[in-house]
């Protein structure tokens, strides 16, 4: 029998918020050529800072960088004066979700034809500048185009297709037509759920790799982390597919398997997006009474709220296996022994989930990083200069270099020193579009009224 889908596997798109300024004639935004003066850079080609540096943009990419007393600036320059400010890449969201273009009929009553691009902005205003969309949906390869030139605010997108699981594929030819179609429609990746059996599974996987298309996601259960690393699984999302193989041996083993399956994913080069702080939510092992009172929850419809804070009272899924607290404390173990082993590791939250706001949600997990002993370096690694890496066949970007794609955060404080400095900006830059702090504040502002009302 097909095992269904978990609900949790899918988003909670809850985001529907009112605007009246038109991006793209808002003089704040317009396209360059733009330069951060007396600033100190946080390249994140190396580690360390550039002191009293210019950066130049023009048009989408970066064009100069250099110190502040060699670096001439254009006439038609706006300056934007960063004396004693740090100047690092955007970040990235790479399990993110964006959400359908056309929810249908059977949507909630907060669904609205506006509440796609008001999602995508709540990414930016947290310097998120790049998502990894993690489930697609017809017609929302068009939002690429429109963030593109200027239609909407918005990070970068690169998007997974609708999903291989256990109630969209049937068979192993099923699976092969599925990944040829979604090549063809232009999709960047393929996203795997569970319920996939392993003929299925290797179906896709083998077409994939034939066509050239990434795939990545979970790790069915009839499939196994260690036969998806073999058939070329890119991203293992979640560590749950790690976490489900260990808990399978007894305790006095699972060190020496850890390692075993560590270096394995280190030498086939496969990416890992952690996702910690959702799955601490998910699995019961969160301070759920905390959580209810982010602040960033005005950011999303008080229905959905609310069914947030039913789930908090009865926490658990069927991703819960034994004690909460030693599978959060394994996810952690895992986390620091593959960042240690030198595993390619991305920045991921799986936003909008419980608790998890699109862009606010890095906050809360950039913590769970720290207790898994990453560096500051280590950690903003994992959200830019990594990013640029997995994704260097589409563009150059990820960090602050000549030629880089101009996506900036400028921060009032040193991130590498404190990484709650990333919440204190001074405006975001995507694709060389500029959004100040006072234009972004605002917008929020909005958004705080439409569901405080």
């Amino acid at each position: 029998m097909k095992k269904l889908l978990p609900i949790l596997c899918l988003p909670l798109f809850v985001f529907a918020v009112y605007f009246d300024a038109d991006p793209a004639v808002n003089p704040e935004v317009h396209h360059a050529p733009y330069a951060f003066t007396n600033v100190h850079v946080i390249s994140m080609e190396s580690e360390g800072v550039l002191e009293n540096y210019t950066v130049i943009t023009e048009e989408d990419r970066i064009v100069e960088v250099g110190p502040a007393n060699e670096v001439e600036i254009p006439g038609d320059a706006h300056v934007i004066e960063s004396e004693g400010k740090y100047l690092m890449p955007g970040l990235a969201e790479m399990h993110g979700h964006v959400p359908p273009t056309d929810p249908g009929p059977t949507a909630p009553s907060y669904f609205n034809d506006e509440y796609v691009e008001h999602t995508l902005f709540l990414y930016v205003s947290a310097g998120i500048t790049t998502v990894r969309g993690m489930l697609g949906y017809p017609n929302q390869l068009e939002l690429k185009d429109k963030v593109n030139n200027g239609e909407l605010i918005g990070p970068n997108l690169y998007l997974a297709g609708p999903s291989f699981n256990g109630n969209t594929v049937s068979s192993p030819a099923e699976a092969k037509k599925r990944v040829r179609q979604q090549k063809e429609e232009g999709w960047d990746l393929l996203k795997v759920h569970p319920g996939l059996t392993r003929a299925e599974y290797d179906a896709m996987a083998e077409t994939a790799n034939e066509i050239g298309i990434h795939f990545g996601g979970h790790v069915p259960q009839d499939v196994g982390i260690v036969h998806a690393i073999e058939m070329g699984q890119l991203t293992m999302d979640h560590i749950d597919g790690y976490v489900a193989y260990l808990n399978s041996f007894e305790e006095q083993e699972r060190g020496q398997k850890m390692a075993e399956v560590i270096q394995k994913t280190k030498d086939a080069g496969v990416w890992i997006v952690p996702t910690q702080a959702l799955w601490e939510t998910i699995i019961g092992a969160a301070d759920y009474e905390a959580m209810k009172k982010y602040d960033e929850l005005k950011y999303i419809p008080k229905a959905v709220r609310q069914n947030y804070f039913n789930f908090a009272e009865n926490p658990g899924s069927s991703y819960s296996t034994g004690n909460p607290e030693a599978q959060a404390e394994l996810r952690r173990k895992l986390l620091e022994e593959m960042s240690n082993a030198g595993v390619k590791i991305l920045m991921g939250t799986d936003a909008p989930q419980l608790f998890s706001v699109p862009g606010f949600s890095i906050h809360r997990e950039l913590p769970l990083m720290q207790e898994a002993n990453m560096t500051n370096f280590e950690i903003i690694e994992t959200g830019t200069k990594n990013v640029g890496e997995y994704f260097a066949d589409w563009d150059d970007f990820g960090v602050v270099a000549e030629g880089q794609r101009a996506d900036l955060i400028l921060l009032n404080d040193n991130p590498l020193e404190d990484l709650s400095a990333i919440q204190d900006h001074s405006g975001v830059m995507v694709q060389g579009k500029w959004y100040t702090r006072e234009m972004i504040d605002n917008k929020l502002a909005e958004i705080e009224k439409y569901y405080a009302e």
